[in-house]
């Protein structure tokens, strides 16, 4: 794990934690957390991201929430019952086989799967940002304690809009005029 000071598009993997249906009804400010995850969904399309999708305990929390996976339909899913997917078997072999160095971080729960994946991540010498907008849980609070800690343990903490800027980081794009429409 090195320091980063900017995000690179080109080393950034995109991973989806857990963003299913049936837990959004529960999760605080959803349609917040919604909207930051599609923009960065929609964002990695446009760049090319690769994207790991993981899923919690399929059968009782259902599929990944529909908009999320109609804006990432090159997705690769990782059923899991661990917290950290990062215990799945194959988990870290897959993410290691897509050579990129920088996971940016989404989903829910923040306290307890965000959290716990993150941690795993880090210490598997991976740099991890969270776009902190784009993570719930049912308690607010539990999102703050979750998000320090992992500032703490060396997770970069970010948002939506911030990191969509770093993958583009041009306006004289054919690239930019993809995006002005994601962020608008």
């Amino acid at each position: 794990m090195s320091t980063i000071l900017n995000v690179d598009v080109t080393q950034s993997l995109f991973l989806v934690i857990d963003l299913q249906a049936r837990l959004a009804p529960v999760i605080e400010n959803f349609s917040g957390v919604l909207n930051c995850a599609l923009q960065l969904s929609h964002a990695s399309q446009v760049h090319n991201v690769p994207t790991l999708i993981t899923e919690q305990y399929k059968k009782g929390l259902g599929e990944t929430h529909q908009q999320i996976k109609n804006a990432l339909p090159k997705a690769e899913y990782t059923n899991k019952t661990f917290f950290s997917a990062c215990e799945e078997p194959h988990f870290l072999e897959t993410l290691q086989s897509y050579a990129r160095s920088e996971i940016i971080v989404i989903g829910t729960e923040a306290h307890v799967c965000v959290l716990q994946t993150c941690l795993d991540l880090l210490q598997n010498g991976f740099n991890v940002i969270i776009a902190a907008d784009a993570v719930g849980s049912r308690n607010k609070e539990h999102v703050r304690i979750a998000l320090d800690q992992l500032r703490q343990a060396g997770a970069i903490i970010s948002c939506a809009e911030t990191i969509i800027f770093q993958w583009t980081k041009n306006s004289a794009t054919p690239t930019f005029k993809e995006i002005l429409p994601i962020v608008k």
